[in-house]
């Protein structure tokens, strides 16, 4: 039986290092989730598995649990499903506040390489939901770039890039259309052998359209958009998936709303930042203190006052009100390691770990 190339599913040095960790355990990539079923891929090919009664013990959070695009060690059991026994340290994940949970959070997918945020050229057009996707993407670790979708059906392209450009700072911003056969091409060159892009967005934006263009197939079920040009739902569940071309792609459901548990506002707001370090107070609110750039930039119209709204609400969604910049890094890196009980008690978790 010929072996499965696992760097073609992006393994790399980083993960066959920590695999190392794990004696009489093989390593594998989580090709797609059912409830709580997974598809993995190993070397020995595709295996449905689940997790081990002391992992769910151990597992604290949602997002303990394994997610698409995760590396996982497990065994193989010959006929009957393999047991994940420990998920491989994720170098990005893109996470979302879970539904019908107040302290909770669900990762979307996890070692991803590039985000493509999805957005149509039509009523799905929104900036300020762009601007939340922005900043959770930069959050995730990965590197996000803007995709516009159906351009066919925009008459004003050139305005509403006028419009991207004060949201859309410091990211790449492609154009595609589902008419044309060659519609999807200024996106692969972000996708090559060995790195993951995932694809999020609203229903029916066409990020399956997109992909089943890559794969050269129909492999994933798309619908036409409704009569109201809002979008069906048609991906039910997240799915990895290697291009013939090489590269790996995850296609994942529609998110109109998108629960913010943790963002990069410093990267997203890039030009709030900038003007933060101008006002007269370093714990400046920008809500009517003396001094403040940002207040005198939406006065003189350099910065539109939607954009400091939307900042403001992202700051209080992701739990940063008060907190300067450093302040809210400390944070971002407390809750990164919060199963373990804070930064301190990672680092001796993983010092313990690699004497073994």
């Amino acid at each position: 039986m010929n072996k499965i190339d696992m760097k073609d599913f992006g393994l790399s040095e980083r993960f066959i290092n920590e695999s190392n960790l794990y004696e009489k355990l093989i390593i594998g990539r989580v090709v797609s989730q059912d409830k709580d079923l997974y598809k993995v891929m190993t070397e020995n090919g595709e295996r449905r598995a689940q997790v081990s009664g002391k992992f769910r013990y151990n597992a604290a959070y949602l997002s303990d649990y394994p997610a698409v695009g995760d590396f996982v060690m497990l065994n193989e059991n010959g006929d009957g499903n393999a047991v994940i026994h420990h998920v491989l340290t994720r170098k990005s994940a893109f996470v979302r506040k879970a539904a019908g949970t107040s302290n909770n959070e669900q990762v979307v997918a996890a070692n991803i390489d590039t985000v493509f945020i999805c957005m149509s050229l039509n009523n799905d057009f929104n900036l300020r939901r762009l601007e939340r996707y922005i900043g959770v993407a930069w959050d995730s670790g990965a590197v996000p770039v803007v995709v516009l979708t159906k351009s066919d059906l925009c008459s004003n392209l050139e305005q509403m890039l006028s419009e991207l450009e004060t949201v859309a700072l410091s990211v790449d911003v492609v154009i595609t259309s589902s008419m044309k056969e060659d519609g999807f091409l200024s996106i692969k060159k972000y996708i090559v052998n060995g790195k993951t892009v995932a694809f999020i967005g609203s229903s029916g934006v066409g990020k399956t359209t997109l992909i089943n263009k890559l794969t050269g197939k129909d492999l994933f079920e798309t619908q036409e958009t409704r009569s109201d040009d809002k979008g069906r739902h048609t991906t039910t569940k997240r799915e990895l998936v290697v291009l013939p071309s090489g590269g790996i792609v995850i296609d994942t459901p529609g998110m109109r709303e998108l629960g913010i548990e943790s963002a990069d506002l410093s990267r997203a707001f890039a030009d709030i930042d900038e003007l933060s370090g101008q006002c007269r107070f370093s714990d400046c609110t920008h809500t009517g203190e003396p001094g403040c750039a940002v207040r005198e930039a939406i006065e003189s119209g350099i910065l539109p006052e939607e954009r400091l709204t939307s900042y403001l609400k992202l700051k209080k969604e992701a739990g940063y009100d008060g907190l300067n910049s450093r302040q809210i890094e400390n944070k971002k890196i407390n809750e990164m390691f919060k199963s373990f009980g804070g930064i301190k008690n990672a680092r001796k978790y993983i010092k313990n770990k690699n004497k073994k």
